[in-house]
């Protein structure tokens, strides 16, 4: 951090696309500054990294939000002794009760102030908050369009209910709490178990159990084989097949999950060529 001349600054939850134009501008000795509220739920914990080859400095905003616009730049200036660039958005504001604009850093700063223009996808700016609604309605693809990537979640491995290798199809439950989760429903995924490198092509359903027990879960059928899952497993979202329904059997319940599967395996085929 001693040796960065540039400087990125906001909260970057989700890392998308109007995120990445502010990256674009940063130096090879760049530095990310996240300023973490708690809320950030769509890449939480540190999993911005993933979408970066920057470094990260995360600062809680509870250490910095009394500052004034001095003493915010005095702050930058002993984190980063050779800062002569900041990069910052169109709609950053800093400093106690975020009075200060980006035109108070342009006074304040004594070197370089890039302000990133809103960042538009098809006509529509690109927002966290709007990729968080994007979810909550299953617009995955427009979800992962506004991130530049397929939203992902990452979660502990949980036991289930044990049904699904007895009368259904075997899954995979993790709790992924820390992450927002998409609108109730059956997904066209792929899933990386543990620590491997690789994707498997999965389908993935997303909410309460509303034909068995009624209990809510995140479960991943892998579609290419067998997989043994010992800690961890990671849910990336391609599209959104259909919502969350209550059968009148466990066994039309394991009809309609074949024919999840059949359109998950045609999907992935077809994007894989």
């Amino acid at each position: 951090m001693h040796k960065t001349s540039s400087i990125a600054i906001g909260g970057f939850d989700g890392m998308h696309i109007g995120h990445q134009a502010l990256f674009s501008q940063l130096e090879k000795d760049g530095t990310i500054v996240v300023i973490e509220t708690g809320y950030a739920n769509l890449t939480p914990n540190g999993f911005r990294k993933r979408y970066t080859t920057y470094p990260l400095l995360y600062l809680d905003l509870d250490t910095i939000r009394h500052l004034d616009g001095e003493g915010f730049l005095e702050f930058l200036g002993q984190k980063f002794p050779k800062l002569q660039k900041i990069v910052v958005g169109y709609d950053f504001h800093f400093g106690k009760d975020r009075r200060y604009s980006y035109n108070d850093l342009k006074k304040l700063f004594w070197g370089e102030v890039i302000i990133v223009d809103e960042v538009k996808h098809n006509g529509d700016s690109v927002h966290s908050h709007k990729i968080r609604h994007k979810l909550s309605i299953g617009d995955m693809q427009g979800a992962n369009e506004f991130l530049g990537h397929n939203y992902t979640i990452v979660g502990t491995k949980e036991s289930g209910q044990g049904l699904g290798s007895r009368e259904l199809v075997a899954t995979i439950n993790i709790n992924a709490r820390d992450f927002l989760m998409p609108k109730e429903g059956v997904y066209v995924t792929t899933t990386r178990i543990d620590d491997e490198e690789h994707y498997h092509p999965s389908v993935s359903f997303i909410g309460h159990r509303v034909t068995t027990d009624g209990t809510y879960a995140v479960e991943s059928h892998i579609l290419d084989g067998k997989v043994v899952c010992e800690k961890k497993a990671e849910i990336s979202f391609v599209s959104f097949l259909r919502k969350n329904e209550k059968f009148d059997s466990l066994e039309a319940l394991k009809g309609q999950i074949q024919k999840d599967i059949a359109m998950a395996n045609a999907q992935l085929h077809r994007l894989a060529l």
